[in-house]
């Protein structure tokens, strides 16, 4: 589920207070609505499953994040344009001056030109897999062979599971579940009134039968099955809710791996399900409703739990009012508008695609595949490599303490010290607190476990959980009671603000007084998507940070917006004022002539007082770079205001999540990293973090991470003065042979952390060669056998035979870690490892911070270890 849940489970879907704020005459023409690019944004997405370049299956799973996009955007967005819609008061949007009518029907055509580039690049990918082994089979497609055993399958397996229901006078139209699908079954009318009439035929004879004595009714046995088939009055249509105790995807016989949809094989068995009435046709439903809902509302009413209060806001989600209804067929012309009318839709909100409505089941495949099939048709696996920065053999708290800040870069690098840091400080006597915030968590959580861990083992845990992470409500509503259960303070942060800060302080009690180990991250505490989402963490032992997060935890507590911090900038007071002021200074620069830029990577730019502020430093001559992966409402190259912005996207394997704030010329800039996009929701109505990166080789490293990502010519994209993006592969290089040559940043990035892995482990059993020879070498000579050669015998004392000094190149260590097995743990902990993950190269900055203190005889590095080393220096000067 990797991609799928990077490209979904990243997608903070901003409230309705982001664009409704009224704007006064004409938009600027460097400003676009916010909705509309972000379907061009999910139309990126879509590419990706058209890319030759991808795996097919991993195609196919593109297509799957696609429509799963689609549906969020139709249930929040346009679930709250339309609340809007309903609104009396004059509303419109602040970047384009539309109303929220006019931004839903620009929404509704804009989609209405996706669907069919939806249903060929489903159908293309769907074909090519056929042709591998992998057979998508839609009804009329299927053999004699397997019709006969659907409908043995389905007898077992499908309709006992069955819950039909028929609409008429006495069976009013029942509430169709948001994103369900359901089998509409048209009956036929013609043959309702032909039965109306054997009723009625049926009981005159019947009273004949009574005045004629002695002639008892005719074909009594005909009339008793009469009885029985004869369905109800007035019907019409009938549904079958899909079963969710059913397998959505049904093998099939015959070669490779075949297999149809459930909702097709239902399809098959509604003529015997309604086999009281004449089934006219069948067709396959989905209605997507709004779940754009006000958790504030009425939470002040009754002084109610606000876990409990949001337990009854999720429910009462299922139940708003619809905004699309998608079929497979065309629907018939008597069935449309009795579906409209029951559901209070318009034509235009109808969509109608021979795609399957729910793509979910895509990422099932696989498992149904060989290791060879999958090898062919999915991206290599690629494993989060332990960091160089840190030795794995040591405690991370020892390390963390002693040497300088450490920057981990997800995916690439992994989660997993950060991990064991936690679980160390839950068992380190000289740690008094853990505080944390959590937005989004994984269900199954290493790191809440460890939080869990330090509170029974005594320590003061406080987790803030924010319970409106869209989506993720329920899943952080169960951890919170959890965490409450083993002793944790549990806060919910701030009744108007979403708390989407990404902060960590571990408070120790040392020999020199308190000390704060403090973490801070672009992206969330959730160990599955840091394998997928690029995002940044720190973790410092600044004293100033760690006061600055001691306050930020007061205020938590407290319920307290404030700007009282010396280092970090917290949103809602601070982030967007110095950013402005920030780029203010940039402008200052370009007027008195001296060096300046802007560089910013973000999810989505979206609030127009920074948008404005960027167009007025374009103008001043400030040359600005975004790195913006979604939504972008401002328009770069417009002449006379936009001429010095570049917009640039990357949709790739990996969901480019973190966020980098950058003022000043490269040589210079001052970086900033943050929990914060650009969007109005994050600066006013969130409380965020940003800071700033004061080590100057973990400055140099972000550069570098920038400049990479700039160099990308395979998934790179540029938004253009006509609001269109530029063809994927539009930078890739043509070589003298006329060979298509692309970068993928991501895939160097993977390649990269792979090297540094192996070079690391040379590097490792080399230096434990070496120590175990020094080792013996300080040791005293063991006393000679009698049957020794006396040459043997006077050999010097500490100086090995051959035949040991050969022996301690062969260690038990050297061997797993070659074959990528992880380290044993020099703890000796029973505790095992989160990943197998290889050990990575030590970066100069820590070197000396991190290796055992003792001194190392000068060596050569082996030939393997220069090859690799040659290799990366080579791969940087083309970069």
């Amino acid at each position: 589920m990797h991609i799928k849940e990077a490209l979904c489970m990243a997608n903070d879907n901003p409230t309705s207070s982001d664009q409704v704020i009224p704007a006064a005459g004409n938009p600027a023409p460097y400003l676009q609505n916010r909705e509309l690019s972000w379907l061009d944004f999910n139309e990126r997405v879509l590419e990706q499953g058209a890319d030759e370049s991808v795996p097919l299956l991993q195609r196919l799973n593109f297509i799957s994040i696609f429509w799963s996009n689609l549906q969020e955007f139709f249930m929040v967005r346009v679930g709250s344009l339309t609340d809007l819609s309903l609104v009396k008061k004059h509303i419109v949007d602040s970047k384009s001056n539309m109303t929220p009518s006019e931004q839903l029907r620009a929404i509704y055509l804009r989609c209405h030109e996706l669907y069919p580039a939806y249903e060929r690049t489903f159908e293309q990918v769907r074909l090519l897999l056929n042709k591998v082994g992998v057979t998508h089979v839609r009804p009329d497609e299927l053999t004699d062979e397997q019709r006969s055993y659907l409908a043995e399958y389905a007898e077992a397996n499908v309709t006992p599971f069955l819950s039909p229901q028929i609409i008429n006078a006495r069976h009013p139209f029942p509430h169709l579940e948001n994103g369900a699908l359901y089998i509409v079954v048209r009956l036929d009318e013609e043959a309702d009134n032909a039965q109306d009439q054997a009723k009625s035929e049926h009981k005159k004879k019947g009273k004949k039968g009574k005045k004629s004595k002695g002639k008892p009714a005719k074909e009594p046995a005909k009339s008793a099955s009469l009885s029985q088939n004869v369905g109800a009055e007035g019907t019409m249509l009938g549904l079958i809710p899909l079963p969710r105790q059913c397998a959505r995807v049904v093998k099939l016989p015959g070669d490779g791996f075949s297999f149809i949809l459930l909702e097709h094989v239902v399809e098959m068995v509604a003529e015997q399900v309604f086999s009281m009435y004449t089934v006219k046709h069948t067709n396959v439903i989905c209605v997507t409703r709004n779940a754009d809902i006000d958790a504030t509302e009425s939470t002040d009413e009754n002084d109610e739990d606000y876990r409990e209060h949001m337990k009854r806001i999720l429910k009462k989600r299922a139940r708003l009012a619809p905004v699309r209804l998608e079929s497979e067929r065309e629907l018939s012309d008597t069935l449309e508008p009795l579906l409209l009318d029951r559901l209070n839709l318009k034509k235009h909100q109808v969509f109608t695609t021979s795609v399957p409505l729910d793509l979910s089941f895509t990422w099932g495949l696989a498992s149904h595949l060989s290791e060879k099939q999958c090898a062919a048709l999915m991206y290599p696996p690629f494993t989060p490599q332990w960091p160089a920065c840190l030795d794995r053999k040591r405690p991370i708290m020892e390390q963390v303490t002693a040497g300088g800040d450490v920057l981990l870069s997800y995916p690439y690098e992994s989660m997993d010290p950060f991990v064991q840091l936690l679980r160390e400080a839950s068992r380190d006597p000289r740690v008094i607190s853990i505080k944390i915030t959590l937005y989004r968590l994984a269900s199954q959580s290493h790191l809440a476990e460890a939080l869990i861990d330090a509170a029974e083992n005594g320590k003061e845990v406080t987790a803030l959980f924010e319970l409106r992470a869209r989506f993720d409500e329920s899943n952080n509503i169960e951890w919170s009671q959890r965490f409450e259960q083993a002793g944790c303070n549990v806060i919910y942060g701030f009744r108007d603000y979403k708390v989407h800060s990404k902060i960590c302080c571990i408070t120790r009690q040392t020999d020199d007084g308190i000390q704060h180990i403090t973490q801070l991250g672009t992206g969330n505490y959730n160990e599955k998507t840091a394998k997928l989402y690029t995002d940044l963490s720190l973790i410092t032992t600044s004293p100033t940070i760690g006061r600055d997060a001691t306050e930020f935890f007061r205020n938590m507590a407290l319920e307290n917006v404030s700007d009282n911090y010396d280092v970090l900038w917290v949103a809602p007071l601070q982030v967007k004022p110095l950013i402005l002021k920030n780029i203010d200074r940039q402008i200052e620069l370009a007027r008195r002539g001296e060096p300046c830029g802007l560089f910013f990577k973000t999810n989505s730019v979206t609030d127009k007082e920074i948008i404005d502020k960027i167009a007025e430093a374009s103008q001043a001559g400030v040359k600005t770079v975004m790195l913006v992966r979604g939504i972008s409402c401002l328009v770069p190259g417009v002449e006379g205001y936009t001429e010095n912005v570049r917009v640039v996207s990357i949709v790739g394997r990996m969901l480019e999540h973190s966020r980098i704030y950058g003022f000043g010329p490269r040589t210079n800039m001052k970086i900033y990293l943050a929990s914060a996009d650009l969007m109005t929701r994050n600066m006013d109505k969130r409380v965020e973090i940003a800071w700033p990166v004061l080590d100057e080789k973990l400055r140099d490293r972000i550069l570098s991470y920038i400049d990479v990502s700039l160099s990308d010519t395979a998934k790179l994209r540029e938004l253009l003065p006509n609001r269109r993006y530029t063809p994927l592969g539009f930078f890739a290089q043509v070589s003298p042979e006329g060979k298509t040559i692309r970068f993928d940043s991501q895939a160097h990035f993977m390649d990269e952390a792979r090297l540094k892995a192996r070079m690391n482990t040379e590097v490792e059993v080399e230096r434990e060669v070496e120590k175990r020879e020094a080792v013996a070498a300080a040791e005293p000579e063991t006393p000679v056998a009698a049957t020794v050669p006396a040459a043997a015998a006077a050999a010097p004392a500490g100086a090995a035979t051959p035949a040991t000094s050969e022996a301690a190149t062969v260690l038990p260590e050297a061997t797993s870690t070659t074959s990528g097995a992880a380290p044993a743990d020099a703890a000796g902990t029973s505790e095992p490892a989160l990943e197998p993950d290889a050990i990575e190269p030590a970066e100069k900055a820590t070197t000396t911070a991190i290796l055992p203190r003792v001194e190392q005889p000068p060596h050569k590095p082996s030939l393997l270890v220069r090859a690799l080393a040659a290799a990366i220096r080579f791969s940087n000067r083309r970069k």
